[in-house]
């Protein structure tokens, strides 16, 4: 999972570099954002630092 995750994230890095279009550049942007935000999740779950299961 991970593994993919950085692979997405140097993609939409990549993509970023090459975007002219504002409009084009903020949607990168937010999928980057995202993607990161899901990579930290990722990492805090591998680490124990965050419980993976519902609280219920």
């Amino acid at each position: 999972m991970t593994h993919e995750l950085e692979r997405q994230i140097e993609e939409l890095r990549a993509e970023l570099r090459n975007a002219v279009d504002p409009c084009e550049r903020r949607q990168i942007e937010a999928e980057l954002d995202l993607a990161q935000a899901e990579m930290a999740l990722a990492m805090a779950e591998l680490d124990g630092r965050v419980d993976a299961e519902p609280p219920f």
